[in-house]
């Protein structure tokens, strides 16, 4: 699923009306034709304006306007467009509350490289805005309720890129409970399974105050698997809630280009 398959951002076009654009055959705005189409006239000027607006920022790689206009739980469209300046991050820290408790360890990953800035070396506030400045989307697992706020609140940092919380597409999808149970249950393997939150605490404190650096080797680690999987994940749940949408429509029209002419 990319941007141009989606009609959901105009006013007046909801999930039906999608939807029966696509059964129209009407899978891209490419092939959108007002004349034909199952909308009103109304609708169908109001396609139109979207689709030459759109085009134009698309040309301009502006993820801002389409985060704006996308709905909430339809922005997992974007990541086709943008993959490769998707930034996912996750962060670690000393407990939950974010006004009492640290930033310990913050990983980036994009387009194959992971960045990890640890408290006390290189965590600080220019390096994060250097790290989500020219970022089209941004991804996290619960970010929206967690990562972030402790941003803001540790390092006056705020994302203004569009963001994917997976969480909540996850939740369409049925899969339920925290980033490694969701991993287990479509088959994302880490390389240290047996290590949790509770565990990126300990070993923070191991190392600030015991000096171990086996321990912030092993936190560092740990704070990438969450970061590098995220991706992995992200694939997973664009594919399927690609399936369960456009899926089917594109499908069908597959099956009648192959089907053999009539004798």
């Amino acid at each position: 699923m990319r941007i141009e398959n989606s009609f959901i951002p105009v006013r007046g076009v909801g999930e039906r009306t999608e939807r029966s654009l696509w059964d129209a055959g009407v899978l891209t705005w490419e092939s959108f034709d007002p004349s034909s189409a199952p909308v009103g006239e109304k609708t169908a000027e109001s396609i139109e304006t979207f689709v030459a607006d759109s085009l134009e920022r698309l040309d301009d790689g502006d993820a801002r306007y389409f985060g704006e206009v996308f709905p909430s739980g339809e922005r997992w469209r974007l990541y086709e467009n943008f993959r490769e300046d998707t930034l996912f991050f996750d962060i670690e820290t000393t407990g939950l509350d974010s006004s009492r408790n640290d930033v310990t360890t913050v990983s980036f990953y994009r387009d194959g490289e992971t960045t990890t800035l640890v408290r006390g070396q290189d965590l600080t506030t220019e390096a994060l805005r250097e790290q989500f400045t020219d970022a089209s989307l941004v991804a996290s697992f619960n970010g929206k309720r967690f990562d972030v706020p402790f941003l803001e609140d540790n390092f006056g940092v705020s994302v203004d890129a569009p963001h994917l919380d997976l969480m909540y597409p996850c939740r369409r999808l049925d899969l339920t409970g925290g980033l490694k149970t969701i991993e287990k249950d479509v088959g994302i393997d880490r390389d240290r399974p047996d290590l949790s939150g509770r565990d990126a605490v300990r070993l923070w404190h191991r190392y600030d105050r015991d000096g171990d650096e086996e321990a912030l080797d092993t936190l560092v680690s740990y704070n990438r698997d969450d970061t590098e999987n995220l991706a992995n994940l992200m694939d997973v749940v664009v594919s399927s809630l690609h399936d369960d949408s456009l899926g089917p429509f594109v499908d069908a029209t597959e099956s009648d280009d192959a089907s053999p002419p009539p004798s």
